[in-house]
């Protein structure tokens, strides 16, 4: 994306905390849609009181995973399709662009979405909108336990929006801005992709278990900050509302951890806007360009990962290209890779 000439060193940046009323129960798209849109008209008001308490420096604000929606349970991909996702220029990306247009922000988040490229199928995907109410960043997640990813029809993919379409990076007046979902925090290599770009703050969207005790999830926040010298800003759910697992399973944690792995603000369960805290530009930039022990960025020798990665073959590419599936498919697929693993002796 190209960069915004007007830019901002310092802002404040909110991981809102909000609980996501799901659309399991709907009966159809018009009821699911109904649905969507009083969440947004719920999050018109929380954003805009949320602003009026940090300050009008809050450029940046960080929605949960799949906010307006929840998750499939049990749903076929076909059923999933027409009642939960969204179209790429649909109704609802116009009504957050209003929100973003409205309080001057950047407003992220992340949504199951539709793709006329791939019919049958559909995303979660990251976007970025920004105050124009432009979305100027569309990131698919590349790791699912039960969803269709870019790497299920990675020719194809690749063929439609290239390497930089995999692993975009926005760069905007307020950084270089790059997002993942959920349980990617646990994966580094998402989020080296996005460093070697130039991503400044990842956007990290999520719905997850969080406790006292320190969870793997927790642990790799920090450690994506620290070895990319980046800022995370991870937003989790208030609960998950309308479904039968109880509401608070998915609830608090929505935390900011700035580039040397610090905890700058976290909040606890219910709804949020707890964890906000300035993001400093000049200050990240300058320790990015400080030679010395801590700055692991630079200090990378990627030459000699390379052979490894190129010739380890783990989850296969290129399962959904071809042909319609079931959820079964995704679970016997990983059983199938982690036989062929056990076999090779490498697990």
């Amino acid at each position: 994306m190209a960069a915004n000439l007007e830019s901002i060193d310092s802002f404040r940046a909110l991981a809102l905390q909000v609980t996501c009323h799901a659309v399991n129960q709907a009966t159809d798209r018009q009821e699911a849609r109904s649905l969507m849109q009083n969440t947004i008209n719920r999050l018109a008001q929380q954003i805009a009181a949320s602003i009026a308490f940090i300050g009008f420096d809050c450029r940046l604000i960080v929605l949960p995973e799949y906010f307006l929606t929840g998750f499939p349970m049990g749903e076929s991909l076909a059923v999933w399709a027409e009642k939960a996702c969204l179209e790429m220029a649909g109704a609802e990306y116009e009504e957050l662009g209003k929100i973003a247009q409205k309080h001057s922000i950047f407003l992220a988040g992340n949504a199951y979405e539709l793709d006329p490229n791939f019919p049958g199928l559909y995303f979660q995907s990251c976007f970025v909108i920004d105050p124009s109410g432009s979305v100027v960043l569309r990131y698919r997640r590349l790791n699912s336990m039960f969803a269709p990813t870019p790497h299920d029809v990675w020719d194809k993919y690749l063929d439609c929006y290239g390497l930089e379409g995999v692993f975009p990076v926005a760069k905007t007046a307020i950084g270089n801005l790059a997002a993942i979902a959920s349980e990617e925090i646990l994966y580094p290599e998402v989020t080296r992709c996005l460093a070697i770009r130039g991503a400044e703050i990842f956007l990290h969207s999520t719905s997850e278990v969080y406790g006292k005790e320190r969870a793997p999830k927790e642990a790799a926040k920090i450690c994506r900050a620290v070895e990319n010298i980046a800022y995370v800003v991870s937003s989790n759910t208030a609960g998950i509302a309308n479904i039968p697992i109880p509401v608070a399973s998915a609830d608090g944690g929505s935390k900011i951890i700035d580039y040397r792995g610090l905890v700058l603000a976290e909040t606890g369960e219910g709804e949020s806007m707890a964890a906000f805290a300035e993001i400093d530009l000049a200050a990240l930039r300058r320790y990015r360009r400080r030679p010395g022990l801590n700055n692991l960025l630079s200090r990378q020798r990627f030459e000699l990962y390379t052979e490894s990665y190129r010739h380890s073959h783990f989850y296969p590419a290129n399962t959904m290209l071809e042909k319609e599936v079931d959820r079964k498919h995704f679970i016997q697929k990983q059983q199938e890779t982690i036989e062929r693993l056990a076999k090779l002796g490498v697990i």
